[in-house]
């Protein structure tokens, strides 16, 4: 079970000049309907990286929206489902007064479990629903998230932040907002006080800028970009790609044989339009009823025939450039397919992915640089816990200590 935790405010997103602030989020935009799946870029090999790190490979190709049905993944096993009973040991953990000390200063119980309650809210998970063991689990991992937030405020507290830079950074994390009444809503939601708010940011530039200090933006030349090329050729073979346009009249699954008949009327009203010379993406602008089809004018943009229902990859792989098909039926409904642009088989050429792998390169080497620093702030530290035993979920003993999981 993995719970939204604070490492991002210490390491990958300090490396990188982000500032995250745990609970505080914009809300994400409403979906009105089912967004098509996007093929995913092809992930270039490099050395593993902790779980706790985000990598960013270098992909050979860039994402493309595909007409492919979604299916709703299913929840893992130690992630409980929205309506999941509750785990049959799903029993409160007692957590001690003190849960770690770390070079003599306490990391309490309430600290804790205050970061516990806002990652199972911001989570959607229910605490009854969660055995012992996992909630024990995600107390662990916040719980060396403080450990790591407590080192770095302790190696960067001479670091001098002004009110102005204070003020700078909360109107940059305002902007991320749709408005000043939603993110009041949202401070409020996250219990977060102005004062609070000031004093979190604060916290976080003074880290940030210690981060800085120690971690340099490493160099990578157009040689070492070019090595990796080389090295993993493979990773950069693409299939055949066409890029294509469509218009889409959309029918339910259980929509009655006249409805589908209208639409398909509908359909072959618009391919008609189109071999008649009127523009294609203005048509799908105007007809098309997918959603976004007014702003991308139905453009999916390049993609492999594996990436489409069969249905629609069938036809638009045997179209011609620029044709303009007969309504084709797949399971969203018609579509009118126009082929805009094709690429053979073969390996992505170099200098179309040598940004795209310096800039992966820079993020892998600038995140190996952060692990050494918290690794070297571990080593130099006195670090205890606290936390009972998984077994038994019984406070551990006051006197006992456990290594901080790095």
């Amino acid at each position: 079970m993995k719970f939204p935790t604070t490492r991002a405010t210490l390491a990958t997103a300090i490396a990188t000049g982000l500032l995250a602030l745990p609970a505080c989020k914009p809300p994400a935009p409403a979906e009105t309907a089912p967004k098509p799946e996007a093929a995913p870029a092809t992930e270039a090999p490099a050395q593993a990286a902790p779980a706790s790190v985000e990598t960013t490979p270098a992909p050979a190709t860039a994402p493309v929206p595909a007409p492919a049905e979604t299916t709703p993944a299913a929840p893992s096993a130690d992630e409980p489902a929205a309506e999941q009973k509750p785990a049959a040991d799903a029993k409160p953990i007692e957590l001690p007064e003190v849960v770690a000390t770390v070079n003599g200063k306490d990391i309490t119980r309430t600290q804790l479990q205050d970061i516990f309650n806002a990652a199972v809210q911001s989570s959607g998970m229910n605490v009854a629903d969660l055995s012992s063991a996992q909630q024990l689990g995600g107390y662990t991992q916040l719980l060396n998230d403080l450990i790591d937030r407590q080192l770095l405020l302790d190696a960067a507290s001479k670091e001098e932040i002004t009110s102005e830079d204070v003020e700078a950074e909360i109107k940059k994390f305002k902007s991320q907002f749709p408005d000043e009444a939603i993110f009041d809503t949202q401070m409020k939601q996250a219990g977060m006080t102005p004062e609070k708010l000031q004093s979190d940011v604060r916290e976080e530039l003074k880290i940030r800028r210690w981060m800085e200090s120690q971690v340099k933006t490493p160099d990578v030349t157009d040689a070492d970009a070019k090595s990796f090329y080389e090295s993993n050729l493979k990773e950069f073979e693409q299939p055949e790609t066409v890029k294509a346009s469509h218009i889409l009249f959309m029918v339910d699954a259980d929509a009655a044989p006249e409805v589908v008949k209208e639409k398909q009327e509908a359909a072959q009203k618009a391919a008609a339009r189109a071999k008649g010379g009127e523009d294609f993406t203005t048509l799908a602008k105007e007809l098309s009823e997918e959603p976004g089809a007014k702003e991308s004018g139905g453009d999916l943009g390049f993609f492999p025939k594996d990436r489409m229902v069969p249905e629609f990859a069938n036809a638009a792989f045997a179209a011609n450039l620029n044709d303009i098909s007969e309504p084709v039926k797949t399971q969203f409904g018609w579509h009118v397919i126009k082929v805009t642009d094709k690429k053979a088989a073969g390996t992505v050429p170099f200098d179309e992915v040598n940004n795209q792998i310096t800039s992966y390169l820079k993020s892998t080497r600038q995140r190996e640089a952060v692990q050494k620093v918290m690794k070297d702030l571990k080593d130099s530290a006195k670090i205890q816990t606290f936390l009972p035993a998984v077994e038994s979920a019984a406070p551990a003993p006051a006197a006992a200590s456990q290594p901080a999981s790095n």
